[in-house]
């Protein structure tokens, strides 16, 4: 008796979104040049929100003008009506050449970094095929220090322009000058002022970006969720810019407050902090949050979209986006694989 051929399952569609791309890794300099140039893009479009975020988070500190900006729109509006667009861009030099300092290195350098902590953790034989989330934290804490190490003084002369309003309006013409008089009445103390909570801001903001983004975007991808695309960038990107909002929204207040101090409003880190607690409570560690949030969410959406597809753009033999004949053919492994995995259990 002849047996019946087995029908093969019909094909379902594939649960991952977007168009199926497969990428092998982009060179050095190209990270460095995509991470640089998509940072620069989103600090363009997003600058009046961090200044917005600045404003609120000094104002009422020494050297500043009492307490008139209230909410995003209204302080948007106020230094628009106030001081023309100039004001909402006010710092926006520095704060392009921090990025090309900064987020060069803090993006640019965090794969390598990650590949080379997981080659001086592992051997080859025993190297996971995934690589663990310790090892992403490890890298994207040192990436970021690392930068902060470099572009530190840009990031001081930014503060101090975005924060020229009250008595400190005129303080400085522009960048040049504020780099001048901060090195002529500060020294080289005062271009690094703050450095430490910076450090320190900026290894946990690498966390709960880079690292965030590097993990949902991996788990989203290998879970068949979503594919390598735009939509997959998206998700991870505006979750990356929650989790670092989050993190780093306390060290972030007490490192402007104390960049944008006078020399000796505060004895240190700890003493500005203590007097933050103690004035506004557990509420001042968050002030200027919905603008930071909104800032650092557009701002990851627009850098992480930017960065992958510079990449794209400068090295296109580095992607390969498979026919539909051959997404077809991986939607019948997958589903084949998930059948086979669920008669198993």
């Amino acid at each position: 008796m002849m047996e019946t051929p087995t029908r093969p399952p019909a094909l379902r569609p594939e649960p991952a979104l977007g168009v199926k791309v497969a990428k092998t890794d982009a060179p050095f300099w190209v990270k460095l040049v995509s991470a640089g140039t998509g940072a620069c893009l989103a600090d363009v479009v997003t600058f009046p929100l961090d200044t917005t975020k600045v404003r609120l988070q000094v104002q009422g500190n020494v050297g500043g003008a009492p307490s008139k900006y209230s909410g995003i729109f209204r302080t948007i509006f106020t230094i628009f009506s106030e001081e023309g667009v100039g004001g909402l861009y006010r710092g926006l030099i520095p704060g392009l050449q921090r990025q090309l300092a900064f987020s060069t290195i803090k993006l640019g350098c965090y794969d390598d970094v990650k590949d080379m902590y997981s080659s001086l953790i592992f051997s080859e034989d025993n190297r996971p095929t995934k690589t663990p989330v310790f090892v992403r934290v490890l890298a994207g804490s040192t990436t970021g220090i690392l930068a902060v190490a470099v572009a530190h003084p840009t990031d001081v002369v930014k503060v101090r322009m975005q924060a020229q309003f009250g008595n400190n309006l005129g303080r400085y013409a522009n960048s040049t000058d504020a780099y001048k008089k901060i090195f002529t009445k500060e020294g080289m103390k005062g271009l690094w002022r703050g450095c430490l909570p910076n450090m320190t801001r900026n290894g946990i903001v690498n966390i709960g970006e880079v690292v965030t983004y590097d993990i949902i975007k991996d788990h989203l991808i290998h879970s068949n969720i979503m594919s390598n695309g735009t939509p997959c960038h998206l998700v991870s990107a505006f979750a990356a810019g929650f989790c670092g909002t989050v993190l780093a929204s306390p060290v972030d207040v007490v490192k402007t407050r104390f960049m944008n101090s006078m020399p000796s409003q505060y004895k240190g880190v700890l003493h500005c902090t203590t007097v933050l607690w103690r004035e506004l409570g557990f509420a001042g560690f968050y002030k200027g949050f919905v603008p930071a949030l909104l800032r650092i969410g557009t701002w990851n959406v627009l850098m992480f979209l930017s960065y992958e597809q510079m990449k794209i753009i400068m090295q296109p033999d580095s992607v390969h986006r498979f026919s539909p004949q051959e997404n077809v053919e991986r939607a019948a492994k997958h589903i084949l694989f998930k059948e086979k995995h669920a008669s198993v259990k």
